[in-house]
């Protein structure tokens, strides 16, 4: 299963109305995930590390993320998070 990483120009995520969405925040930790849906995300702060089967990925700040329903994950937080979200 693909993560999906970009870093549009803040005016595209403006324009698309991702600014609208809800937010989410979390400190540094760690923690297994399950995605029942496929999540897109913007990050306003933070830095994650992504550990999957396949490997791993990291995103922060100004990155737009899509994580595929069925994806089975663990959640390394390395710096206190705050996104946009939602799940489609």
């Amino acid at each position: 299963m693909k993560i999906e990483i970009t870093t549009p120009p803040l005016k595209e995520m403006e324009d698309k109305g991702v600014m609208s969405w809800s937010i989410w925040e979390k400190e540094v930790s760690r923690f297994d995930w399950l995605y029942d849906e496929t999540e897109q995300c913007f990050l306003l702060e933070g830095k994650v590390v992504v550990e999957t089967k396949d490997g791993s990925v990291t995103f922060g700040k100004g990155d737009f993320v899509t994580l595929p329903k069925g994806l089975e994950c663990v959640w390394d937080i390395k710096e206190p998070v705050r996104k946009h979200y939602q799940y489609i």
